[in-house]
């Protein structure tokens, strides 16, 4: 098979298309979750909801947080698993062996444990579905054991483990709050069955259209890999290590770029090591590390120009003041007037969206 051979700049734009950055924006929410295959589900909301971040950065002032409610929850062409959206096309790819769900022997255990419990939770929203954990009892034998957060928190890790076997579904929300149902009544019938192998290969191969160029094997992370299999085409990437594998269709496409902030869960920027190698960008989300420890700021949004990653946005959403504030502005290249024109844009495009103003209470570094 052939090898390709590009440069940065022809890699950094299929990463930017593949992942609807470049100009013109998309128009339709369930298009952009279908070519982005995901849209990651986090409580965080210092500046808005990743999800809802990451859909306002492609499409722009024409997103509103209720077309995601209306298309999980009514239209049913999204659906929620396992703390991601995606398009219900996708469904028989995170479904494929559900039934055989886990392969860990301690969670098989507790779940044989307590098949009466997990009868209890089936009979129960059967019969008074859909349902808020809080309102399903917690009949377990054998309670979940833990040294964090889960343990003895029976009722939420069979809801859990039910999801991932394909039992029952998330049906919509209230609030942040789950709400649950048996699968058959949430998720459409006559979708294709898959075997594990047949998923597993084409979900590589969505994910590296999504991408437009990935590694083979990379970091295991949880829930999502950032890599590819045997997807695509090789390729090679001058000036960087190692081989890659490409999206054949994505090579020497036009490009036309936009300046964007995303969400520090932006698929552009969740690989950090694509992002170094590609990009030349390094960013680490610092919510989790002490202030005075921090280089960016506790949510900072990177900042797309054209086919670079240019710098990062501290800011935060005051909802109470009505003010986006924006703490720091870091330069990782030495902002042109034009880039700091686009990038203050976006600040305004942002806050309106939010129905916010823009408050600078930091400074460009």
């Amino acid at each position: 098979m052939e090898v390709h051979r590009l440069d940065r700049t022809e890699a950094r734009r299929i990463a930017v298309r593949a992942q609807l950055l470049d100009a013109p924006r998309p128009t339709n929410l369930v298009t952009v979750v279908r070519q982005l295959t995901l849209l990651q589900i986090d409580p965080t909301a210092a500046v808005a909801p990743s999800a809802d971040l990451v859909a306002w950065s492609r499409l722009g002032a024409s997103y509103h947080p209720d077309q995601l409610q209306r298309a999980l929850e009514q239209d049913r062409t999204l659906f929620e698993h396992n703390a991601m959206v995606r398009p219900v096309s996708d469904l028989g790819l995170y479904l494929a062996g559900a039934a055989d769900w886990p392969s860990r022997a301690t969670t098989r255990e507790w779940l044989r444990a307590n098949d009466a419990f997990r009868r209890d939770v089936l009979d129960l929203l059967g019969r008074s579905g859909p349902l808020l954990s809080r309102d399903i009892p917690d009949t377990s034998v054998v309670p979940w054991p833990s040294t964090g957060w889960t343990n003895n928190r029976n009722v939420t890790q069979m809801l859990e483990f039910l999801m991932m076997r394909g039992e029952i579904a998330i049906a919509g929300r209230r609030g942040r709050q789950r709400r649950w149902d048996l699968a058959e009544r949430v998720y459409p019938a006559g979708r294709p069955e898959l075997t594990v192998d047949e998923a597993r290969r084409l979900r590589d191969e969505r994910r590296l259209r999504a991408l437009g160029i990935a590694r083979a094997k990379s970091t295991a992370v949880p829930m999502e890999p950032a890599d590819v299999g045997d997807a695509g085409e090789p390729a090679i990437v001058e000036g960087v290590s190692g081989t890659w594998r490409v999206d054949p269709a994505a090579i020497g496409q036009p490009f036309t770029g936009r300046t964007a902030l995303l969400s520090p869960f932006d698929r552009l920027v969740h690989d950090r090591v694509r992002a170094l190698d590609l990009f030349d960008f390094e960013y680490t989300l610092e919510m989790y590390k002490p202030k005075a420890k921090r280089r960016w700021g506790y949510f900072a949004l990177p900042v797309l120009h054209d086919d670079r990653l240019v710098g990062k946005v501290d800011a935060t959403a005051d909802r109470k003041g009505g003010e986006l504030l924006v703490h720091a502005i870091h330069q990782d290249v030495p902002f042109t007037p034009a880039m700091t024109d686009a990038v203050r844009h976006e600040l305004e495009d942002l806050a309106s969206w939010l129905r916010l103003t823009v408050k600078e209470s930091g400074s460009v570094r």
